[in-house]
């Protein structure tokens, strides 16, 4: 008889570990999933790997992210970590510097998101992350270092 009580005890305890998850059994959300729930025309920034910590979006250019005028309001410069892209009709160019200037990487809105930029380069053979200090909207043959 005492089987029973410990069986029952056995079960509750089980199916208290289906109602309460370990922390570590949660997901981080991820590119993937930003992806999915980003918004049409729109490009992303991120100040974590995995497309975490957002930082900001824009649908149109922004000539200097250090600055308080744009999309991107002064303390995002070089602090971007991993992108995402869901653009319409039209490619991102990341620049190192303002205004459009100084070494570069695209995101295709084919690939749709790079999720770790240490593991991209820009034209100089630089690491890309943490060195987007602009950005704009191109077509394919603008672009000749790729984000992946």
């Amino acid at each position: 008889m005492r089987k029973i009580p410990a069986i029952l005890a056995t079960a509750a305890l089980a199916g208290l570990g289906v109602i309460v998850p370990t922390a570590t059994a949660q997901a981080a959300v991820g590119c993937s999933d930003n992806y999915t729930g980003a918004g049409y025309g729109f490009m992303y920034a991120y100040n974590g790997t995995q497309c975490e910590g957002y930082l900001g979006s824009s649908s149109g250019n922004d000539a200097d992210w250090g600055n308080s005028s744009g999309s991107f309001q002064g303390w995002e410069d070089n602090e971007a970590s991993s992108i995402l892209n869901k653009g319409n009709d039209y490619e991102v160019k990341f620049y190192s510097k303002t205004v459009y200037t100084g070494d570069h990487i695209c995101l295709a809105r084919s690939e749709a998101y790079a999720s770790d930029l240490s593991d991209d380069k820009m034209t100089n053979g630089t690491s890309a992350n943490n060195t987007i200090s602009s950005h704009q909207w191109v077509s394919e043959g603008s672009c000749s270092a790729w984000a992946s």
